[in-house]
C-alpha cells in the first residue's frame, strides 16, 4: 500500500512532464524571439507577439524567395562558405542532413521508412536515404543507404546493405521516427 502511495507522485510527474517541457520550450522560443526583435521594431508599432509574427512573415518570404535564381545563388554561396570552416562545416552538415531527412521535395524521392533485417530474424526501424551515395561508394553492388536512429538519443548509424535485406514499411516517416526514437512507447499510447 505504501509503495503504491509513493508511486503516485512519480506517475503524476511522468504524466505532466511532457506537457511542461513542451510548454516551457514554446514559451522560451516566443520570449527569446520577442527579446531579440523588439529592439529592432519602433516602440510606436510594437505590440506583444509582433516579433513572432515578424519571424513567421520573414520565413514565409524566404520560402517564396528561395525559388528566385539570385536568392538561391546566395544560399549556395553561404553553404560553400560554411563548408570551408573546419568546425562549422561539421555542425552545419549535421544539421543540414538532419533537416533533409524529413524534408519532402517533389523533385526528390521522399525518404522511406523501412525495416532492416539482421541475423536471427532481428528487425530494426530505419530510413532509406540517398541511393546515389550507396552507388558511388559501392559501384556495381545493389546497396542502399539506411539511417538507423538510436532510441532517446541524438545520433544513429548510416549503414549500407543489400536491397533485399530491407522491407518498406506502410507507415509515414514521422510515425516510424517516433517508434524508433521512443522504443515504440509513443505508438503504444496511441493504441490505447
Amino acid at each position: 500500500m505504501l509503495n503504491k502511495l509513493l508511486l503516485l507522485p512519480v506517475k503524476g510527474l511522468v504524466t505532466i512532464l511532457p506537457f511542461a517541457i513542451t510548454i516551457y520550450f514554446l514559451v522560451w522560443l516566443v520570449s527569446s524571439t520577442e527579446a531579440l526583435l523588439s529592439p529592432l521594431i519602433p516602440a510606436q508599432y510594437y505590440f506583444p507577439g509582433l516579433g513572432v509574427v515578424t519571424v513567421i512573415l520573414a520565413l514565409t518570404a524566404i520560402g517564396i524567395l528561395i525559388n528566385a535564381y539570385l536568392f538561391n545563388w546566395v544560399i549556395l554561396l553561404g553553404e560553400r562558405l560554411f563548408a570551408r570552416v573546419p568546425v562549422v562545416k561539421t555542425l552545419f552538415g549535421a544539421v543540414q542532413d538532419a533537416v533533409e531527412l524529413f524534408e519532402v521535395k517533389k523533385e526528390k524521392e521522399a525518404k522511406k521508412a523501412v525495416a532492416v533485417e539482421l541475423d536471427n530474424g532481428i528487425k530494426l526501424v530505419g530510413f532509406m536515404t540517398s541511393e546515389k551515395v550507396a552507388n558511388k561508394l559501392f559501384p556495381g553492388e545493389d546497396k542502399v543507404a539506411v539511417y538507423l536512429p538510436l532510441s532517446y538519443q541524438i545520433g544513429g548509424y548510416t549503414i549500407y546493405l543489400e536491397r533485399d535485406r530491407i522491407t518498406p514499411l506502410d507507415i509515414d516517416v514521422e510515425t516510424a521516427m517516433r517508434i524508433a526514437v521512443t522504443g515504440g512507447n509513443s505508438i503504444e499510447k496511441d493504441a490505447k
